[in-house]
């Protein structure tokens, strides 16, 4: 059986997760959010591995959920499955992960986009949640996602019309947070995790933490969670070399630790 996932090291400490199908439309199965999660896993225990980079292929980064597999299932055989355990396990990665969208994100695949720290696009790359004209909704979060990154008016909008949207529109909407030159996504997607790579691991990984779970808690609590992070990284040997690095006026050698 085909593999749906391959890693690959570009850089120093960056992992390039790629997906894919032979049609190029990487349908989301259930085994394969397991296979890209299972991936996740992986990298985040080593610790050579930075920053990930998610991408597809010049199609898609995935068209939608993998209908076939949907729709002979009865409500009591979807519960029983639980794929959304997986999808939520992907939120809690702890490392930058970059999403770089060569071609169609709909549906899950559009999920699978939002579900990244930050979404690099092709121009020609499209968004979209066409669930309503199947008389569905996303389910993987997408409604919860889509909202926070653009307001609830604007979400409702594309949920209930199912309309695609283009690289550009979604930049404007705020969901897209870089649009590439054409036909080098990938490349400047990987450019912006070598310079990840190269900063203090867990910095860039409290800044994540602090930021995504500071949207879900009060101003007051999300500052206390923000100060409890910074005394950790105050007592970490990273910010020793950092602040040392400065004093001397050199470039900075972060370990992790």
């Amino acid at each position: 059986m085909q593999s749906f996932t391959k890693v690959s090291f570009p850089h120093d400490g960056v992992a390039l997760l790629s997906i894919g199908t032979e049609d190029g439309l990487n349908p989301l199965s259930i085994a394969g959010i397991k296979e890209i999660v299972d991936c996740l896993d992986r990298l985040s225990e080593q610790p050579e591995v930075r920053v990930v980079v998610l991408t597809g292929g010049e199609r898609a980064l995935a068209a939608g959920a993998d209908i076939s597999e949907m729709e002979n299932l009865s409500l009591m055989e979807m519960k029983l499955k639980n794929q959304f355990r997986d999808w939520d396990r992907m939120a809690w990665f702890p490392k930058p992960l970059l999403a770089a969208v060569r071609g169609y994100a709909l549906g899950g695949g559009f999920e699978l986009a939002l579900l990244c720290d930050m979404i690099f696009a092709d121009p020609k790359a499209t968004f979209g949640f066409p669930e309503c004209k199947l008389g569905l909704m996303p389910g993987a979060g997408g409604t919860q996602r889509l909202a926070r990154k653009i307001g609830a008016g604007k979400a409702l909008s594309l949920l209930w019309t199912g309309d695609s949207v283009k690289a550009e529109e979604g930049f404007q909407l705020g969901f897209v947070d870089r649009v590439a030159q054409e036909g080098e996504c990938l490349n400047e997607t990987i450019d912006f995790a070598k310079r990840l790579a190269q900063g203090a691991p867990l910095a860039i990984r409290a800044i994540k933490e602090a930021v995504w779970h500071g949207l879900d808690i009060p101003l007051l609590a999300g500052m206390e969670m923000e100060r409890n992070l910074f005394y950790q990284l105050f007592s970490s040997e990273d910010s020793r070399e950092g602040m040392s690095a400065f004093r001397e006026k050199r470039a900075p050698r972060f370990t992790g630790r």
